[in-house]
C-alpha cells in the first residue's frame, strides 16, 4: 500500500499485519507474502496490478467497493493485550534472506510513550512522515506524534528532491522530520544555499552511521533545537537508543553516538564471555527489557540463537545480541564502532557483503 492515511488506518484495524513496499523486487515480495502466510493482502487496486499475488492469498483493494460488499457495516468486538501480535517486519540481516521479526502491540506501546517524551512532542508540533511504511521506523514516525496530539503530513510515493521536501516542510510548518543520514546532509547543504531554513525543532538522524561532517553541516545549515540520532535493529523495536544532542554538543568520535537507553529497557556492552566491559572498552552490544520482539515468525533456531536469557536481567527475561561493536562513555552514551561480524549496511539495509562478492564472482564480467 502507498503512503497515506488508508496505510495508516490498516495498521490500527486490529490485525496483525506485514508492510510490503511495491518498490521491492517482485521475487523479495512473493517471498513475503509465503514465508509470513498472510491470509489477505490490504491494497489498492492500481498497486495490485504490480503485485506478484500468491494463488492461495485473499486480496482487498479497498478503493474497489465490490470487494467490500460481503463485509459487515460495524467493527468488530476486537480485544488486544500487549502481548497479541502487532506486525512482522521482514529484515534480511544475517542471512541475505528476509525473515520476519514479530513484535507485539506491548513493547510498540512502550516505544511510542517513550519517544515522545524524548522528543518533547507537543499539539504544537508537526511531524514529516517520510520513510517507507515497510521500515519499523514508520509506526514511530505516526503514531507518537497522534498520541501527543500533534499533527503529521505523510509524504506520498512521489520522489521527494530535498528542494521539495524543504518546500514542502515551510509549507506545512513541519516541526519534526526523520531523514536517512545521506539525505539529512543534501537537506543542509541546499539550505545551505538557499538560507532560511523551516523553523523545525527536531532533526532525526536514523538508519545508518552519522559522520561528524554531517551532524555539523546540520547544525550549521539548518538551525534546529535539538539533534537526534537514532539507533536500532528491527528486532529490538525501531530505536532502542537515541542520543539527544543540544546545539554545541560534539561528537566525540568520528561518528555520532547513538545515545543512551529510551524508555525501560536494558542494555550491555558485553565480551565473548559475557562479562561486562568496562567504561571505552569495546564490546558486543545486548539489549533487553520491554522493547524486545517475540523473535523470527516461524524461525524457533534462529530466535534462540539470537534471543537469548538476559545475563543480568530477571529470571525467563530475554535480550537480544546485537551484533554491533559498541563502547560505553563514562556519561552512559554509547558508541557504535561497526559489526562484530562481515554484515554491512546499505541505505539503511543490512546484509552480508560476502553473499555479495559470492554473487559478482561468479558472473563472467567479473575478473576479480
Amino acid at each position: 500500500m502507498t503512503p497515506s492515511l488508508h496505510a495508516c488506518r490498516s495498521t490500527i484495524a486490529g490485525g496483525a499485519y506485514v508492510p510490503l513496499d511495491i518498490e521491492y523486487p517482485r521475487d523479495r515480495l512473493l517471498y513475503m507474502m509465503q514465508d509470513s502466510r498472510a491470509q489477505l493482502l490490504l491494497t489498492h487496486s492500481s498497486a495490485l496490478q504490480q503485485l506478484p499475488v500468491p494463488d492461495a492469498l485473499a486480496t482487498l483493494a479497498i478503493d474497489r467497493t465490490e470487494d467490500w460488499a460481503d463485509y459487515a457495516d460495524t467493527a468488530p468486538d476486537m480485544k488486544l493485550d500487549g502481548d497479541n501480535l502487532a506486525y512482522v517486519i521482514s529484515t534480511s540481516g544475517s542471512t541475505g534472506m528476509p525473515k520476519g521479526v514479530a513484535v507485539s502491540h506491548g513493547p510498540l506501546v512502550a516505544h511510542i510513550i517513550a519517544t515522545g517524551e524524548r522528543y518533547e512532542t507537543s499539539p504544537a508540533d508537526c511531524e514529516l512522515h517520510f520513510m517507507s511504511f515497510a521500515f519499523d521506523g514508520s509506526h514511530e514516525g505516526w503514531m507518537h506524534p497522534l498520541i501527543n496530539g500533534a499533527s503529521v503530513l505523510v509524504r506520498d510515493d512521489s520522489l521527494w528532491l530535498p528542494e521539495y521536501t524543504y518546500a514542502q516542510m515551510h509549507r506545512h510548518n513541519v516541526t519534526m522530520a526523520v531523514f536517512p543520514p545521506v539525505y539529512l546532509q543534501q537537506l543542509a547543504e541546499h539550505a545551505e544555499r538557499d538560507g532560511n531554513p523551516p523553523k523545525v525543532r527536531v532533526y532525526c538522524f536514523g538508519g545508518d552511521a552519522v559522520a561528524q561532517a554531517s551532524y555539523d553541516l546540520a547544525w550549521r545549515a539548518l538551525k534546529p533545537t535539538y539533534l537526534f540520532n537514532g539507533y536500532g535493529p528491527t528486532e529490538t523495536v525501531v530505536t532502542p537508543l537515541l542520543w539527544k544532542a543540544r546545539r554545541g554538543d560534539p561528537c566525540g568520535a568520528v561518528y555520532a553516538p547513538i545515545g543512551t537507553l529510551l524508555g525501560n529497557r536494558s542494555g550491555y556492552v558485553l565480551d565473548s564471555q559475557l562479562n561486562l566491559q568496562p567504561i571505552g572498552v569495546a564490546g558486543e552490544l545486548y539489549l533487553g527489557g520491554e522493547g524486545v520482539a517475540r523473535g523470527y515468525l516461524e524461525r524457533p533456531a534462529l530466535t534462540a540463537e539470537r534471543f537469548v536469557p538476559d545475563p543480568f536481567g530477571k529470571p525467563g527475561s530475554r535480550g537480544y545480541r546485537s551484533g554491533d561493536l559498541t563502547r560505553g562513555r563514562p556519561d552512559g552514551v554509547v558508541d557504535y564502532l561497526g559489526r562484530v561480524d562481515h554484515q554491512v549496511k546499505i541505505r539503511g539495509i543490512s546484509g552480508r557483503s560476502a553473499r555479495t562478492e559470492f554473487y559478482f564472482t561468479g558472473r563472467r564480467f567479473t575478473t576479480s
